[in-house]
């Protein structure tokens, strides 16, 4: 192993150096645990399960119902990814036929209040946006 290559799998910073660059800008490698994890939380299927698990508990059916479009494979492997993160909590009741909640972990209620900023965020900011993309297509449409 060279000198100065870390170890730890988890470590991703570059050793390159981008000058003025901000340093808290997330490594762009595919191994690199801080993308896998914003990779994860940041996908739709996530942030749809994490904003309807805010302080409740609720089944799959439930969430399936409450999840337009998703499917019941995506669901499943979404809610196995955020609970091997530890972000959700399953339990499963002993009754017949298995009675399974969902529910946040206090890591993952965490998580929820900065969902809620960038769903605030995208409240504030979507006419502007909205402005921004027929301008966009309008000038798509003029000819060259």
């Amino acid at each position: 192993m060279e000198e100065g290559t870390s170890k730890s799998p988890s470590h991703c910073e570059s050793t390159v150096d981008y000058g003025d660059a901000d340093p808290f800008q997330w490594d762009t490698r595919e191994d690199c645990q801080v993308r896998q994890i914003l990779d994860r939380v940041a996908d739709k299927w996530s942030l749809l399960v994490i904003a309807l698990l805010d302080n409740r508990r609720l089944r799959f059916t439930a969430l399936r119902r409450e999840i337009d479009g998703i499917s019941q494979r995506m669901l499943t492997v979404t809610l196995r990814q955020l609970e091997r993160d530890g972000l959700v909590k399953r339990t499963v009741h002993p009754v017949v036929p298995p009675w399974v909640e969902y529910e946040l972990t206090p890591l993952g209620g965490t998580l929820h209040a900065t969902i809620r900023s960038l769903v605030t965020w995208t409240e504030d900011h979507q006419e502007e946006i909205a402005a921004a993309r027929s301008a966009y297509d309008a000038r798509d449409q003029q000819p060259a």
